[in-house]
């Protein structure tokens, strides 16, 4: 082994056939020292200082020649311990962390990422620990990479076709509470997290976790939050990295840093998908959904309203999970040790009438009635839907809105539900091949409101009690949205809300010649089999707090 001159760039670690290129940041005038250690071993077997060249900034770089494998290495600044920031993968040796480097390949077996149309995006948010770290996820390697790769015929049974996984780099485990579990602020981006691994090799099992979603049809998006702390040339060669060693389909940025307009000019990342976060449509279909008035004219922006970048939830990991939408009036987070300070003010969340756990029918029928309602907004809506890991079958965090630092079964994904709530995993299921199903429903484009057809019918358009009449007072809380398949030569659907607590009648669009309509899923019945031909074609009764979806077909 030998030290060589080496290359200011790339930072991090660059392996070629003859040397290993290890290059850092540092201050100017400290004194820089590469450590390198071999696996299991507490002092390094040769330190290195690295010099400093008045051409090159405060870039620091040397290669090693005839370097074995199972190396692991650090840094010495000035005395002290510092981790690469390009590190690819860590250990831990005696608490002290090292970077590794990574010099076996990986066969990806021709895996690409799957670039999906994102009008036809399923997606499930989720967090890879929390997802099966609790006992009852029924998967050998609990809370790791490899889990998640357990529970891939489930996702897909549901009708997932896309993953967010919530941060999966290297962050401290430690936060402002003692546990930071959801791996917000900094970190080592570039190295996928050593505990999420059921064995030695982080980067391998992630690997094979985005190839074997990829294999299933599911891509795999990363919320990559960074930290102001790691630098914009940082953040954009590490989402880069991601693109092209983990094949990931995209990431969920932070529009502080970054716009989905500035990625895309980037030529290693224009065909990637990045999405980001916006509470809009939440905070309007929770409002919407418990009854508050004047909502009717936001409903029906979003209700229309989608871009490549945005995608629709009513629940996501920062908040109410949906059983606790409609079981907590107030949070309920004394258990982080803020006195209940932190975490969302403003929920828009109703307990149906009573607070927490309950054993009253009425307050149950009405839980069972509201989340089946969330759902058949969420998923009678354009755009992409995004259901929270658990609301599939009630996962409740005990009213917690916000389990940062709740690593434990407060956090987790409650498996154990799973029975008891059983019908609502079939509701999702059902409603997923539902939408699946219907065109109208997964347009690519927003609808415009116009005539596309030549039919005398726009392709979307917007009803009350009276067809044609749009209800915007104030106290409306019903609306109904009808979606013309006449372009498409597909079926309409009218899908009518109702979240008045009392009942509606609703006059029915009147259609073409020889279709008529009806009722394919409802709050009450759920998703059909088979489709009911209504008895009526001029008007329905709709009972309060209920959702209905109409769909048309041809009679001879």
């Amino acid at each position: 082994m030998k030290h060589v001159r080496g290359a200011a760039l790339p930072l991090g670690v660059t392996i070629s056939e003859e040397k290993i290129n290890f290059s850092v940041a540092a201050d100017p005038d400290s004194v820089c020292e590469l450590c390198l250690y071999k696996k299991g071993y507490t002092e390094p077997f040769s330190v290195c200082e690295l010099e400093q060249e008045p051409l090159i900034g405060n870039v620091r770089f040397v290669a090693v020649e005839g370097l074995g494998g199972d190396v692991e290495y650090l840094y010495r600044i000035d005395g002290e311990e510092y981790l690469d920031p390009y590190v690819r993968e860590v250990s831990v040796m005696k608490g002290q962390r090292r970077g590794v480097v990574v010099q076996e390949s990986y066969d990806w077996e021709k895996d690409a990422p799957l670039m999906l149309p994102q009008h036809e995006v399923i997606a499930y948010s989720l967090h890879v620990k929390g997802f099966t770290r609790q006992s009852a996820s029924g998967v050998r390697h609990k809370g790791t990479f490899a889990g998640l790769v357990e529970k891939i015929p489930y996702l897909a049974g549901l009708g997932i076709n896309q993953i967010h996984c919530m941060p999966v780099y290297e962050f401290d485990n430690g936060g402002k509470n003692g546990v930071n579990y959801w791996g917000y602020g900094p970190g080592y981006f570039f190295a996928p997290k050593s505990s999420y691994a059921a064995g030695e090799h982080p980067v391998t099992e992630l690997k094979d976790m985005i190839k074997a979603c990829h294999k299933a049809g599911i891509e795999v998006i990363l919320e990559m939050p960074f930290d102001a702390s790691a630098g914009r040339q940082l953040m954009e060669e590490c989402l880069r990295y991601y693109r092209m060693e983990y094949h990931v389909d995209g990431f969920i940025v932070n529009p502080v840093f970054f716009s989905a307009e500035e990625i895309a000019k980037d030529p290693i990342l224009s065909r990637t998908k990045i999405l980001i976060h916006l509470n809009d449509y939440q905070n309007i279909m929770r409002r919407f959904l418990k009854g508050d008035e004047g909502m009717v004219n936001d409903v029906m922006y979003w209700v229309n309203h989608h871009t490549e970048h945005i995608y629709n939830y009513i629940t996501n990991q920062n908040g109410f999970t949906l059983n606790d939408l409609v079981s907590y009036d107030r949070k309920h987070n004394e258990e982080n040790g803020e006195n209940n300070q932190d975490g969302p003010e403003y929920n828009y969340s109703w307990n149906c009438g009573a607070e927490g756990p309950s054993r009253k029918k009425a307050v149950m029928g009405l839980r069972k009635k509201q989340m089946t309602n969330a759902l058949l907004l969420l998923f009678s809506a354009q755009g992409t839907p995004c259901i929270l890991a658990g609301d599939e079958f009630a996962n409740s965090q005990k009213g917690n809105n916000n389990v940062y630092c709740q690593d434990n079964v407060t956090g987790w994904v409650n498996w154990s539900r799973a029975k008891q709530y059983g019908w609502l995993t079939e509701l999702v299921k059902d409603l997923i091949s539902f939408r699946k199903a219907q065109p109208v429903l997964t347009q690519a484009e927003p609808l415009m409101g116009a005539d596309l057809a030549k039919c005398g019918i726009p392709d979307i358009s917007f009803h009350g009690e009276h067809a044609w009449r749009i209800p915007n007072e104030v106290s409306s809380r019903q609306l109904g949205v009808y979606y013309s398949g006449q372009a498409q030569g597909t079926s309409d659907c009218f899908v009518i809300y109702n979240m008045h607590w009392v009942e509606h009648v609703f006059a029915l669009p009147t259609l073409t010649s020889k279709r008529k309509w009806y009722l394919a899923a409802s709050t009450k019945e759920g998703v059909l089999k088979e489709p009911l031909l209504l008895d009526n074609q001029h008007d329905i009764q709709v009972e309060d707090r209920t959702v209905m979806l109409l769909i048309s077909r041809q009679v001879e």
